[in-house]
């Protein structure tokens, strides 16, 4: 934070009272640095994400100077093909969020990072890394379902989804399988949570990576 508060010019020895408001900084402009440079511009292009957006804005609850936080609230299954740009309008939810003021402490991993970060190894808490992302406020999946399955994937996959299902913790999950084979690929148990926690958008078109760049 600090390193972006000096890119921007804003004096870090100034007291609160002494700064000057046009040297404010959004939640938005915290969290470029944490979004992929890719990505950085997403917008929530889609209706269907901008109502899940608005769903979970009127569910936050006020914070610190009454600024709204996540409490609990619907999560959000982005389906569609390879190149359709589910990524790229999850974090367009995400950026959506804070760009209206939500004061968000949100982690977004892939599906393949996710068990590879679990995997046992010397000298590695592997469950706190999982409890971690399991408590987050807003958690983003991507490419759920892409990772070779086992019963182990589809263990720690329950694991996660089941406790965000429970409390209520808005997720954001992308995937590449039709809606048909998710109970197929991820199992009875994460299928059928799944089905009553998320609101689903089903994206088509081209494969944007495929298209010419100007």
């Amino acid at each position: 934070m600090d390193r972006i508060l000096a890119e921007r010019g804003i004096d870090l020895a100034k007291r609160p009272e002494q700064a000057d408001p046009a040297e404010t900084v959004s939640a938005l402009d915290l969290a470029q640095s944490r979004i992929p440079v890719r990505y950085q511009h997403a917008e929530a292009e889609h209706s269907e994400v901008r109502h899940w957006v608005r769903r979970v804005t009127s569910s936050c609850r006020p914070g610190p100077g009454g600024t709204p936080g996540i409490a609990t609230g619907p999560s959000l299954l982005l389906a569609g093909p390879t190149g359709v740009g589910k990524t790229f309008a999850a974090y367009g939810a995400i950026r959506a969020l804070l760009a209206g003021g939500v004061r968000l402490n949100w982690q977004a991993v892939t599906a393949a990072d996710l068990y590879a970060a679990q995997r046992p190894r010397p000298a590695h808490d592997t469950e706190r890394e999982f409890n971690t992302l399991a408590r987050t406020p807003l958690l983003m999946v991507d490419d759920l379902g892409a990772a070779k399955a086992s019963e182990w994937t589809e263990e720690l996959t329950y694991r996660l989804v089941n406790y965000r299902y429970d409390r209520l913790l808005p997720t954001i999950f992308t995937t590449n399988l039709p809606i048909g084979e998710l109970r197929t690929v991820l199992g009875d148990r994460v299928a059928s949570r799944l089905a009553q926690m998320t609101d689903r958008v089903v994206l088509t078109g081209p494969d944007r990576r495929r298209q010419p760049t100007a």
